[in-house]
């Protein structure tokens, strides 16, 4: 089945660059574009893509902005308009004052625009999979400054709620690792992984790994 994409993005050749590396794949399609957050959320509602690629800056309204309006609305749709629809945004090193904001907003994933197009498409299908993509490159640079010595005594406290497994498995999602690669690292069954994980989100509490990732560097659990 064919995984639908809007990106977002104010420059248009970003967008086409996007597109045609997506559009080389076969089980991708790109069936929309938007040059600002509000022809984003448009988009999105209208054409309800299984995801969207949001820059962060953006005229009219910004991708923060734009992510949460569009997941307000999934939490109160009843025809489900926006419900299927993941947020991967995309973003450069020069922003690391937007990544807590993201995080929050309800997105999926990052994206580092000059990244490469395998990093691209791994991305989207993540999103997907529910495995969503932290680009490692991205987790280091752009979630590390979250965590402050401040917190060290929360974070303890905090850890205090997950077993040590649970513990080893967030230091793994807060570095990039995809649930396959935990897998292997600890010798354990992917679904194994994906059950740590749901308990995880419950005890913390975390919407996806991308929350659980931003709590394990404020907390310090990522030496």
């Amino acid at each position: 089945m064919s995984i639908s994409v809007v990106i977002a993005d104010d420059q248009e050749m970003v967008r086409m660059g996007f597109r045609l590396i997506l559009e080389g794949q076969d089980d991708i399609s790109v069936v929309g574009e938007a040059s600002d957050g509000v022809e984003a959320v448009e988009a999105v509602h209208r054409l309800r893509p299984d995801v969207c690629l949001m820059d962060i800056r953006m005229p009219r309204l910004d991708g923060l902005e734009a992510t949460r309006r569009l997941r307000q609305a999934q939490r109160t749709a009843t025809d489900g308009t926006t419900d299927a629809t993941k947020i991967v945004i995309l973003t450069t090193f020069d922003m690391d004052e937007y990544v807590h904001g993201a995080i929050r907003a309800g997105a999926s994933g990052f994206v580092v625009k000059n990244s490469g197009p395998r990093l691209l498409i791994e991305a989207v299908h993540a999103a997907v999979s529910g495995d969503a993509l932290i680009s490692p490159s991205v987790t280091v640079r752009l979630l590390k400054h979250l965590s402050t010595p401040s917190r060290a005594e929360t974070g303890a406290a905090a850890a205090r709620r997950l077993t040590p497994q649970e513990l080893k498995v967030v230091s793994l999602v807060a570095r990039g690792h995809t649930n396959k690669e935990i897998a292997e690292r600890l010798t354990l069954s992917v679904s194994t992984i994906k059950s740590h994980l749901s308990r995880v989100q419950d005890k913390l509490p975390a919407r996806n790994r991308v929350e659980i990732a931003a709590w394990a560097w404020e907390h310090g659990v990522v030496g």
